[in-house]
């Protein structure tokens, strides 16, 4: 049994979302505020912590008809003719679909969600919806509040206009949520669960009695740590102390404490107890008996009152109560392994480290729960319950806890150590599912493709008022494209995957541009230097290999590429002209945009036709006008250097005393006339070319307003600029009698 997928709607900005887990780990990927953490929180609220929603996990957009639906209760002469079904109100609400794959040897663990007597293994589906309990009893009591409310307003005779509570539905559910809103159960129709949209209840449904996934689900979550801005916070911190000792604690207490239902194996423990015990008395009454014995000079106790016995307790729990409970020998003395001397108390370890180990024995206890290994077997016994078939383990924002250097050691072993079991490892009959949601490129970096969830943040638009998220599952990405597959694997692995977490992504040719482009943002582009860029050394040769990711992700994205002209009949180098039949090599710009072949064709290409999709656009050298010692000239750029240098033609002309292929690029401005320039930097450009080293020379030794990016390249910069302002769009407000949208 496993969970196959869940359906989220109207939680948040998860207006409509289906996120597929994978068998064994599943990471939640995207761009800050793409819906990461909520679809974590939407899966803790309705799995675990029912009580923990609120009127602020309501779709934003969808509190204006929720209003509506009051105000017309309000504004009714005829209270006989209200729709108060719940089917008016169940379109607007929170609710997750969760779908099963349930074995025919599990049946009996979900007869109580089993559909119709026909069901024999497969798909199980049950809708939980956070709904009115009575929307009978909820429009009385808004009424009453409301009506109470505004005759309070007309007494006031002081011309003082007073809102006073409740104004709509959203100020009363503030104040009274549960006190007429619960969780609710629903069994889905397994026929409908391919289709795309989630499938509506039939009217008069009937929800579930109980916990329907009661028995089915052993549920754990570590929480990431936001200190004080989590609500929850209180209340994760004192479920994941992340000190070792502490979890010891809770592992001993629950699995191993001799002093609960203790069996032979806890004889000589407790022996040793009593022991001590007996012998702590003794000495806790002689040391005492001085002063008991002044006590009693006093006449007290006297011959009716009782008299005062001292007796200790063993605790052996207290015993790791204590900030040396748990010690680290730094010495490994191989002769002394127990030598006290040689070790630190756990606070003096490295932070990272202690939060590593403490995360770890916090899925070594959740497994030991589940397994009911110890003492938490026998209470299981008494009870008569039995292991659930499925453990599902939620950790949010690992990286929230964990130093980078350990956070690719704690993705490779978290699974295999929930699965460490005698009863687990490979069997099937228990499944265990790691949920992860992650803003980590080094997490990422460790995670197969076939297990990463991508959140695509969707902008607000004028038929979507506030900004949602679709998930994308990338284990389809590539489809049958093995090789790109493969390289965009190998690849992504070389630049630790920050391409998933960022706002938009900009692909450059090499070393040179990777260097300026950032230089370029920073003193050109403010907007763009305060968003989270990807910037990817890829080449012009290789950029179309990850047209099917980005497409995928829907990813913002700039590809900087270059002309790469070459003869008619060959693959020859040559300075781009027009009417000479040349072709561009660049494989970007032949089989992605603007996907066109010859070398007039692409530069005729106008700025529009560079964009595809919407989201993706290229650029790359066209021609220019250039004032050469006065006079304007044409000129085309053959590749990111020369076009820098046609773009900055003073500046290098005054580097007379440079070195390198910044000194050849001197002397190639001052030839006579730009085409001789232009042959002088092709040539320039040729084999052996240090074009980093003078990606480094100018970044030393220029201030950063004085270089000028080539024209391709600020176009595209601001292309980027102004599409990440609009992406960033959160909210349109209509106006309902102009039509008028607003940011």
């Amino acid at each position: 049994m496993r969970i196959e997928c869940v359906e989220i709607q109207n939680f948040r900005k998860l207006k409509s979302c289906r996120i597929e887990f994978s068998e064994k780990q599943t990471v939640f990927v995207g761009a800050n505020n793409s819906g990461k953490t909520s679809a974590m929180d939407a899966l803790m609220a309705f799995l675990k912590r029912r009580k923990d929603l609120s009127t602020t996990d309501f779709t934003l957009s969808n509190w204006k008809t929720i209003n509506k639906i009051a105000a017309d209760w309000i504004g009714s002469q005829k209270p006989d003719e209200l729709n108060l079904s719940a089917e008016s109100w169940r379109p607007h609400m929170p609710s997750i679909d969760i779908w099963l794959d349930v074995e025919d040897r599990a049946i009996h663990y979900v007869s109580n969600i089993i559909p119709t007597l026909d069901w024999s293994g497969g798909r199980l589906g049950v809708r939980l919806i956070f709904e009115p309990k009575s929307v009978q009893e909820l429009y009385k009591a808004f009424k009453t509040a409301f009506d109470a409310a505004q005759e309070t307003a007309k007494s006031q005779g002081n011309g003082i206009a007073l809102k006073l509570w409740p104004q709509s539905m959203r100020e009363f559910l503030n104040k009274k949520l549960y006190d007429y809103f619960s969780v609710r159960a629903y069994i889905l129709d397994p026929a409908k669960a391919a289709d795309k949209q989630p499938q509506n209840l039939p009217a008069n449904s009937e929800p579930l009695e109980g916990d329907p996934f009661k028995g089915l689900f052993k549920i754990d979550i570590i929480a990431a740590q936001r200190g004080f801005s989590d609500p929850h916070a209180a209340e994760a911190n004192a479920d994941n102390d992340r000190r070792l000792s502490a979890q010891l604690r809770k592992y001993f207490e629950k699995h191993l404490n001799p002093s609960e239902l203790p069996d032979t194996n806890d004889l000589n423990a407790l022996e040793a107890i009593e022991i001590a015990r007996t012998a702590f008395d003794a000495r806790l009454k002689e040391s005492f008996r001085a002063s008991i014995s002044e006590l009693e000079s006093l006449n007290y106790p006297g011959f009716s009152d009782p008299k005062i016995q001292i007796s200790s307790r063993v605790n052996p729990l207290e015993g790791l109560d204590h900030d040396a409970a748990v010690q680290f020998n730094v010495i490994r003395d191989e002769c002394n392994p127990d030598d006290i001397s040689l070790c630190l108390p756990e606070k003096y370890n490295g932070l990272g480290y202690q939060n590593l180990i403490s995360m770890i024995f916090n899925l070594i206890r959740f497994r030991d729960e589940w397994m009911r290994v110890g003492k938490a077997g026998k209470r299981s016994e008494a009870t008569e319950e039995f292991i659930e078939p499925l453990h599902i383990v939620l950790i949010e924002e690992p990286e929230a806890h964990l130093h980078a250097q350990v956070q690719q050691v704690f993705i490779k072993k978290a699974y295999d150590v929930l699965r460490n079991h005698s009863e687990l490892g490979e069997k099937t009959q228990f499944t265990t599912q790691l949920i992860i949601s992650t803003h980590s490129s080094h997490i990422a970096h460790e995670i197969d493709f076939v297990s990463l969830r991508y959140f695509k943040r969707i902008p607000a638009i004028a038929t979507n008022p506030v900004p949602c998220a679709e998930v994308v599952n990338l284990s389809n990405t590539f489809g049958n494209q093995s090789d790109t597959a493969k390289f965009a694997a190998r690849y992504l692995k070389t630049t630790h995957c920050d391409l998933f977490f960022a706002d938009a992504a900009i692909l450059v040719e090499g070393p040179a541009e990777r260097m300026l482009v950032p230089h370029f943002i920073r003193s050109k582009f403010p907007e763009l230097d305060r968003s989270y860029i990807s910037l990817l050394e890829i080449g012009g040769s290789h950029a179309h290999r990850l047209r099917f990711l980005i497409e995928t992700l829907g990813l913002l994205t700039l590809v900087i590429t270059d002309l790469d002209s070459i003869e008619k009949d060959s693959t020859g180098k040559v300075p781009p002209k027009k009417g000479k039949e040349y072709r561009t090599g660049n494989d970007t710009i032949k089989s992605w945009v603007p996907e066109k072949t010859g070398l007039d064709d692409v530069l005729a290409v106008q700025y529009g036709d560079k964009v595809k999709n919407g989201y993706i656009r290229v650029a790359y050298q066209y021609e220019i006008e250039v004032d050469y010692f006065g006079k304007l000239t044409i000129a085309i750029p053959y590749t990111f250097e020369d076009a820098l240098v046609l773009s900055n033609i003073n500046l290098f002309r005054g580097k007379t005393s440079a070195t390198g292929l910044i000194k050849k690029m001197a002397e190639a401005v001052s030839k006579a006339n730009s085409d001789e320039a232009c042959q002088a930097m092709f040539e320039a450009l040729g084999t052996n070319s240090k074009k980093a080293e003078m990606a480094l020379e100018l970044l030393f030794s220029t201030e950063p307003s004085e270089l000028e990016p080539p024209k391709y390249i600020k176009e595209g910069l601001e292309w980027l600029e102004i599409q990440l302002t609009s992406k960033q769009k959160e909210y349109i407000l209509k106006n309902e009698d102009s039509g008028e949208e607003h940011d």
